[in-house]
């Protein structure tokens, strides 16, 4: 009886229980609004891919695929589309590893020395801070032409480190220095997973022989591994990003043949020639979809080899 008057009144019990935690569905209100204003209404935006801007979108004109046929036609969007994806693959293969690193230093360190590893992690965070306006002028008054280290290379009758002109040089300056600038921002999230392992593994491991490299690899990595995943899910969605404050502040025209990549690409060709934001448009429509194709097929190969996944 109690069950078939439940199934009968079936939508009954599901208002009773949203009445019931309304205040929770309230809290749930302002980042739904949040989102379908800021991050579904705008992707009216992306008609324009298909459009030739002429004042507003009501009065712009469709023209189909040629932003994209223009796009393709272009030597510098290969080459921008390039440099993004080796930047990219090289920032992740150098960059994700080391957060992972440092917080199991810290990790080790604040077991002996807790004062010492805090003291250190605020250093390591403090970084991240700083605007790249601020780290770029950091760098260019170091490794610049007249900067202090070339400087003093040319005190010792040294050659100067031409940095800012050579390609391949720079591209590896981008890399260190993004790497630098937020390592120990990321290794705060590695830091807080590490605080949830129980303390009891850790002894369990000590009585059983296990030496300080046993006790990372068998208690403290798997520990970690799934915030891991996760994070290098996501970091894979985002190849295709790039870091546009990074490059634009530090990069110059001898630099782009490997320091030029879409987000700086896009700024130039939206501002420095008219009336091209379809292409701009269609350029960033273009970003998406690739990050998307790469988000789904991280998620998929990560859940195939180590059982996790995002989604």
């Amino acid at each position: 009886m109690t069950t078939a008057k439940y199934v009968e009144g079936s939508k009954r019990p599901l208002i009773a229980r949203i009445w019931q935690y309304r205040y929770i569905y309230l809290m749930l209100l302002p980042p739904i609004v949040f989102l379908c204003v800021f991050s579904y209404y705008p992707m009216y935006g992306l008609s324009l891919a298909f459009k030739s801007f002429r004042g507003s979108f009501s009065t712009s004109t469709w023209v189909g695929w040629d932003n994209f046929a223009r796009v393709f036609r272009d030597p510098e969007f290969f080459t921008a589309f390039n440099n993004t994806l080796v930047l990219s693959f090289l920032k992740l293969a150098v960059g994700f590893p080391i957060p992972i690193l440092l917080a199991i230093a810290l990790n080790e360190l604040s077991n002996r020395r807790r004062r010492l590893s805090r003291s250190l992690q605020t250093i390591f965070t403090f970084p991240h801070f700083l605007s790249w306006v601020i780290v770029a002028s950091i760098i260019k008054n170091l490794l610049g032409n007249d900067g202090l280290i070339n400087s003093m290379i040319a005190s010792f009758g040294g050659e100067k480190l031409q940095i800012f002109q050579k390609p391949e040089a720079f591209r590896w300056l981008l890399i260190f220095s993004e790497s630098w600038k937020g390592a120990g921002w990321s290794s705060i999230i590695y830091l807080a997973a590490l605080a949830s392992i129980d303390p009891s593994l850790y002894e369990s491991a000590v009585i059983d022989g296990a030496n300080r490299a046993h006790r990372i690899w068998y208690v403290t990595w798997p520990g970690i591994r799934g915030i891991a995943a996760m994070l290098f899910i996501l970091a894979v969605g985002g190849l295709v990003g790039g870091n546009f404050d990074q490059i634009y502040n530090l990069y110059n025209p001898a630099v782009y043949s490997t320091g030029d990549i879409l987000d700086t690409y896009i700024f130039r060709v939206t501002f420095g020639v008219g009336n091209t934001y379809g292409i701009a448009t269609a350029i960033g429509l273009f970003k998406g979809i690739i990050n998307c194709a790469l988000l789904l097929a991280a998620n998929f190969v990560v859940s195939k080899l180590d059982g996790r996944r995002l989604f």
